[in-house]
């Protein structure tokens, strides 16, 4: 599952506590069954959240829920 998140600051997505602590929890509830990945965008004010799981309704929830942490998190 990969959502872009445009509009926020790409440069605080490594640094951030919240976003930090959220990824954690989401790669603690995926266990060895998944992986997530956040990447600033090397061209545009957004950020992608790729997640896999081993469903597509797992990916969906965690992807959409990491993604409102960015939202929040480094909004401009």
């Amino acid at each position: 599952m990969l959502v872009n998140v445009p509009g926020v600051d790409k440069d605080r997505a490594q640094t951030d506590v919240e976003l930090t602590a959220a990824i954690a929890a989401a790669e603690r509830t995926l266990g060895q069954g998944g992986r997530v990945l956040l990447r600033p965008s090397g061209t545009e004010s957004l950020v992608r959240v790729m997640v896999e799981a081993s469903t597509f309704d797992e990916a969906n929830d965690i992807a959409h829920s990491l993604a409102d942490v960015v939202k929040s998190s480094l909004a401009l």
